[in-house]
């Protein structure tokens, strides 16, 4: 028999939900409620006039990202008032960090949480949050591998060595290693037919986000088949599906999975799980009024999808 579809929600993280109360309670309630997992995102800053196009809706960026609370700080805090409930990242901005305190921080986490982390990493979008924290826009998708390679090798190896054009670590004791060997599950974000390849030669699996199922399987099929070229099993392989919907109280359109009532997104979010997705995270601050509507509304899509 297939698994069942695991159903997990956002940390609250930003905007309104950007404070330790909201944060405590969603992720305690989630927990005891019976939620498979909680989610961050990562966003530094939001320019006045910026550059590129936020990915999704009209192409601006939310307002409410002007407050994102720091997701390595998010998770630790989370695992600290949870015990059952697995914790994951979707996604951070590798290239944002260096390799040894991405993999410090992660293996901090980890093993703060028993072993709970799921590591979800991904280029970004935005090039001036890359100018902010001084990492180069240019040849990202190699850096992403570096750090893939990086991550690997450290969270691995003792002593620890590398040696590379942008990172070298004489042989060294790199401690603490994650709780979940010999690494934490690591998926990978993208919809790029590079992007898609990487995740699949490479990766656990992918983190996709809502959007028409047959775009959906599409794209799911550009992976599979790069894991095969790899001699993996693509069966192994995952998707961990965002939705962030906003829920109204008429009919939308279908078509959209980012609008619509909670009957039509949860007749998405089955449709989503029947196409073969593993599990779905549900954000919804930028729908729900405060902590407690967040909990009702993540209760009634899930009742209504049967997830």
């Amino acid at each position: 028999m297939p698994e069942p579809v695991r159903l997990g929600l956002a940390l609250p993280q930003f905007g309104r939900f950007a404070g330790a109360w909201a944060l405590v309670t969603v992720a305690r309630e989630a927990e005891a409620e019976g939620f498979d997992s909680l989610w961050v995102g990562d966003r530094l800053m939001t320019p006045l006039a910026p550059k590129d196009r936020y990915p999704g809706g009209d192409g601006t960026i939310p307002p409410a990202h002007r407050t994102f609370l720091d997701p390595f700080a998010v998770m630790a805090t989370a695992a600290a008032v949870t015990t059952r409930i697995r914790l994951g990242s979707s996604a951070l901005n590798a290239n944002w960090y260096a390799p040894a305190l991405l993999a410090r921080s992660l293996a901090t986490i980890d093993q703060l949480s028993g072993g709970r982390l799921d590591v979800g990493l991904g280029l970004g979008w935005s090039s001036e949050e890359y100018a902010a924290v001084g990492a180069s826009w240019q040849g990202r998708a190699a850096r992403l591998d570096a750090t893939l390679d990086a991550l690997e090798t450290i969270w691995r190896d003792d002593p620890v060595v590398l040696t590379g054009e942008q990172w070298t670590i004489p042989p060294s004791h790199i401690f603490p290693k994650p709780a979940q060997l010999p690494r934490p599950p690591v998926y990978l974000a993208g919809f790029a037919p590079p992007a898609l390849d990487r995740i699949g030669r490479r990766a656990d699996g992918w983190l996709a986000a809502s959007m028409p199922i047959s775009v959906l399987t599409g794209m799911w099929k550009i992976v599979k088949e790069a894991a095969e070229r790899k001699g993996r099993d693509p069966d192994a392989l995952r998707i961990v599906m965002r939705a962030n919907p906003i829920i109204v109280d008429s009919p939308a359109d279908a078509a959209l999975p980012r609008s619509g009532t909670v009957r039509q997104i949860a007749d998405h979010l089955s449709a989503a799980a029947e196409s073969g997705v593993h599990e779905i995270f549900l954000d919804l601050q930028h729908t729900a009024q405060g902590p407690r509507h967040l909990l009702d509304l993540a209760g009634e899509l899930r009742q209504a999808s049967g997830l």
